[in-house]
């Protein structure tokens, strides 16, 4: 889960593994898989990096350490 800022000021948790694309029109734009769209004060850049370390938090990618180690 990832805690955004809706441009009204109210903060939200979302789950990222629901993110289908982020776009930047300039406001932050997420769109979900079932469609829905919500709009954050983030930059495009802060909510990827979000969702990669939740990615990481939970197993689903590793750490680029892990990936150097992992290469050697």
């Amino acid at each position: 889960m990832i805690q955004l800022t809706r441009l009204n000021g109210e903060t939200l948790t979302l789950n990222a593994l629901f993110i289908e694309q982020i776009q930047s029109f300039p406001d932050t734009t997420i769109t979900l898989t079932s469609g829905k769209k919500i709009i954050v004060r983030e930059s495009e850049m802060e909510v990827a990096r979000e969702i990669r370390e939740f990615y990481q938090s939970i197993g689903l990618i590793g750490t680029k350490e892990k990936q150097e180690k992992n290469e050697r």
